[in-house]
């Protein structure tokens, strides 16, 4: 009698290759069409089944080329309906990401993950895929004045570490400390070193991009990150949003600003040191930050909805 590894293997080629109904999957395996559910299921958790995705034919093949163009880029121009809004639009995003993501992790893969909405989306539409040696390691800390941020930060870390059955490290720091000195003190410490020290080793780097504006601000504006004075400010001093919580102005320029000097994410420069940096992101209004983060360059790779990619056009 076939074990259950073999049993999902054929269900899953029979259901994608084969284009079988689960009706007659049941029939032939002469089990319940929920067990057939279940192997498929299986099939896909334990990396028996892979997708990848290409943008159709007609759809704005010029965007992406020229997007790719101009910037230097990878792009994935994802098409949305114009009345797709908030986080339906997101998902569609997220599903293409978790596609890309997964075709762009090896064996012994280091895998750098930021945290935010976009990335929280991102882990519920992973492909799973099991990966020899994979370690996925948090790319910011997350900790604030309300909260630790650790079960929001940790809950996607795992969702990584799932997907590719890789070893997780947490890195359980401020998103900003109040003063340069306390970070420069903490970056000495044997065990933050272990975190920062594997950073330095990522392959692959996963990010949004945060943004000041809009309806739906980003998790570093609306998670009790910053207080809307010092929100005011940097809109004063020309910042429109964040990559791994390094505030960027439009120009892309973020050395100077006092705050980066407390933000515990990598800068743009520590990015650019990584050979693949898969940017993702969802909505018009990110389009703003989305150019300051390209101006900055720190993206290989664009996961981008429609409207979003073709603002960015216009703007650059």
């Amino acid at each position: 009698m076939e074990d259950r590894a073999e049993l999902a293997y054929r269900a899953a080629m029979m259901h994608y290759v084969q284009d079988e109904t689960m009706e007659s999957i049941a029939r032939k395996l002469k089990v319940s069409r929920s067990t057939v559910s279940r192997l498929i299921g299986v099939a896909r958790a334990e990396g028996y089944v892979q997708f990848a995705l290409n943008p159709p034919s007609g759809a704005t093949p010029g965007l992406r080329a020229e997007l790719a163009e101009r910037f230097g880029i990878e792009v994935w121009v994802v098409p949305v309906p114009p009345r797709v809004r908030g986080r339906q639009r997101l998902n569609l995003v997220a599903e293409v990401a978790g596609s890309v993501i997964s075709g762009a992790v090896f064996p012994e893969a280091i895998i750098g993950i930021a945290w935010g909405n976009t990335l929280s989306a991102i882990a519920e539409h992973l492909v799973p895929k099991p990966v020899l040696g994979a370690r996925v390691v948090q790319l910011n800390g997350a900790g604030n004045l309300i909260s630790s941020g650790i079960v929001y930060a940790s809950t996607i870390m795992e969702a990584f570490g799932e997907a590719y059955h890789a070893e997780v490290q947490h890195f359980p720091v401020p998103a900003f400390f109040d003063y340069p000195d306390t970070k420069v003190a903490l970056w000495r410490e044997r065990s933050v070193k272990l975190v920062l020290d594997l950073q330095k080793e990522v392959d692959v780097a996963i990010f949004g991009v945060g943004t000041l504006e809009g309806e739906q601000l980003s998790m570093v504006y609306s998670g009790g990150y910053l207080s809307l004075l010092e929100m005011e400010e940097l809109k004063g001093l020309g910042v429109v949003g964040d990559v791994c919580t390094v505030l960027l102005r439009a120009d892309g320029t973020w050395e100077d600003l006092e705050i980066n000097q407390r933000a515990s994410g990598p800068t743009p420069r520590d990015l650019t040191r990584i050979p693949r940096r898969i940017c993702v992101v969802s909505g018009v209004e990110k389009a703003v930050p989305l150019l300051a983060a390209l101006r900055a360059g720190v993206a290989t790779d664009l996961v981008v909805d429609e409207e979003c990619a073709a603002r960015l056009l216009k703007l650059s």
